[in-house]
């Protein structure tokens, strides 16, 4: 049995194929800045449907956030290890497993724009490190997190129209104080912030939603996209949920600015379990 997983910080999606079914199942996002080894077996061993195939399971390709060096990989590598303890293990950064989704085996620029952002340019066999991908604190923008801090800024300071004041105020009653504690005292405040931004899917007509998404997919295109010379030359992918639900802003900012659309998942993991078994050669009759 073959598991490929796409871990974001809020989420982890999960596919694999078994006894001629394929298995879908979720858990909660895997992130080494954020758990130990121990916190992410307790992950895995506390989930319904795959705790009971654990045995079963001989190869892993995971992909998740923050797993850019060796040291982080290792720390997601070690949890699974614990687990599933007769399997070959693969840990690599999420941006590889979004190449995979969106670019395949062409040249690109891939672009993550859920709770956290990043960007990538690939050649067709190999990711360029770039510069970007700096976390919630110092960058992601046009993310969750990016929008959810803007949401939130503009109701503390009092700069939000008063009639999504008004709302915004009945969906998060939180008052200052206590949302001072949860971002600076409380764990995952990165996900936190991201939760904010669903107010503007709730209010996507209004015209400060608007221009709030507008501004922050440019500051996006500004410090991310434009950092590469051959950005309005080749295709530009998106994955994530912000990328999804706000596509045909998203699209037409990205119009504006010279930039080829391609591929706009809202998840990659059906498109990068198909990708991985077709790379490693493997069929599903024999798994």
């Amino acid at each position: 049995m073959i598991l490929v997983a796409d871990s974001g910080s809020s989420k982890t999606d999960w596919m694999g194929y078994f006894n001629g079914k394929t298995i879908k199942f979720n858990t909660q996002g895997i992130n080494p800045y954020f758990l130990n080894e121990q916190d992410i077996s307790r992950i895995i061993l506390k989930n319904e449907v795959i705790s009971p195939l654990i045995g079963e399971v001989k190869e892993i390709y995971f992909f998740g956030s923050g797993c850019s060096s060796p040291d982080k990989r290792e720390v997601v590598s070690n949890g699974l290890s614990a687990v599933f303890t007769s399997a070959f293990i693969s840990v690599e950064h999420d941006l590889l497993g979004s190449v995979y989704a969106t670019c395949g085996n062409s040249e690109g620029l891939n672009c993550i724009l859920g709770t956290g952002s990043n960007i990538c340019y690939f050649d067709g066999k190999k990711i360029h490190d770039g510069h970007h991908g700096l976390g919630y604190v110092l960058g992601d923008e046009g993310s969750g997190t990016f929008f959810g801090k803007k949401v939130l800024l503009s109701y503390l300071y009092k700069k939000m129209p008063a009639d999504l004041e008004a709302d915004f105020k009945k969906a998060f009653p939180a008052e200052k104080e206590q949302i001072i504690t949860n971002i600076y005292q409380k764990p995952f405040p990165n996900i936190y912030l991201a939760g904010f931004s669903r107010f503007l899917a709730n209010h996507y007509e209004h015209i400060f939603v608007k221009e709030t998404l507008k501004k922050g997919f440019q500051e996006f295109v500004d410090t991310n996209i434009k950092d590469y010379p051959n950005y309005k030359t080749v295709p530009c992918h998106f994955v994530g949920s912000i990328a999804y639900y706000y596509q045909d802003i998203l699209k037409d900012v990205l119009k504006e600015n010279g930039i080829k659309v391609g591929k706009i998942l809202q998840k990659p993991i059906q498109d990068l379990y198909e990708f991985i078994l077709q790379k490693e050669n493997i069929t599903k009759q024999a798994i």
